[in-house]
């Protein structure tokens, strides 16, 4: 068992989400930051898509009860009994009390332990939907007081704990970061003009972005028409773009569905980026080579 001495302000349990379930309205949700969580995982010594603690916005302690692998990625400071630790596979032993901190570059901290968290499986998957209120635990953030069980560590010749592979091609603090974009379903209903714009200028991230949408902040992009459709399939990465001219980038909880046109799609191994951009970073949207 994992008990949560403190929680920090915002955690849940994801995997890599539901599979299947679009068809009743269920998005695919999971880890933000697919990528960095499969690769804590394999730090751990587990399956690419079990289950860890998705991580944000501060600090927070944690008691484990047993022995076992943790590995912590990625812009964050781990304390065991208060000692600072390296990165990479860390041995816990029981009854130590772990802290994470995290940084200030990445929005998402993942914090995967061998055997995974084994919090019990909602239509095939242990990760959290928090607008619906079910999976991960009770369906709700990770809170002070938690018990959170332990799956049993891989069997020996399964995946070993490795050093982790932090450098995939972040920016820094002070770089744009670059999100790769294909034509969406409402392409043409914008004017050469406004997708011209749309690909040369920058944008902000604004506070008002969660695990359902990014909310960007820049110059208007407005169709030819009135912005709103009858709803029709959505995708994550989905860049809509409402009556206002925002846009709004769907992230892993966001609908199945949609009105607003769909002006482009953030390429899937861009959205780990943009998942970590805490408000305020800019970004720049790039099409696809043809």
């Amino acid at each position: 068992m994992i008990e949560v001495l403190k929680a920090p302000p915002f955690a849940t349990v994801q995997d890599l989400g539901w599979r299947t379930g679009r068809a009743i309205g269920l998005p695919q949700c999971g880890a933000m930051d697919r990528a960095l969580l499969q690769e804590a995982n394999e730090c751990a010594g587990n399956a690419p898509g079990a289950a860890a603690l998705e991580w944000a916005l501060g600090p927070g302690s944690l008691r484990f009860e047993r022995d076992t692998t943790l590995c912590v990625l990625e812009d964050a400071e781990v304390r065991i009994d208060g000692v600072a630790q390296g990165r990479g596979a860390i041995q816990i032993s029981a009854g130590a009390v772990v802290e994470i901190i995290p940084g200030r570059r990445d929005r998402f901290v993942y914090v995967a332990v061998s055997g995974g968290i084994d919090v019990p499986l909602t239509l095939g998957s242990r990760s959290t939907y928090l607008p619906g209120g079910f999976g991960g635990v009770e369906g709700r953030r990770i809170k002070t007081g938690d018990r959170l069980p332990i799956g049993a560590a891989p069997s020996s010749g399964s995946t070993q704990p490795v050093i982790a592979r932090t450098q995939r091609g972040r920016s820094d603090l002070s770089g744009e970061v670059l999100l790769h974009v294909t034509r969406g379903p409402q392409w043409d209903r914008f004017d050469e003009a406004a997708r011209a714009e749309f690909l040369a200028r920058t944008y902000i991230v604004t506070p008002a972005s969660d695990r359902m949408g990014y909310r960007l902040q820049g110059p208007a992009v407005r169709p030819r028409e009135r912005a709103m459709l009858p709803s029709e399939a959505a995708c994550i990465g989905a860049v809509q773009i409402p009556d206002d001219g925002q846009p709004i980038v769907l992230m892993p909880d966001g609908p199945t569905v949609g009105g607003y046109p769909k002006l482009a799609v953030v390429m899937g191994a861009d959205l780990g980026k943009l998942a970590q951009c805490q408000p305020g970073r800019t970004v720049r949207f790039r099409p696809t080579p043809a």
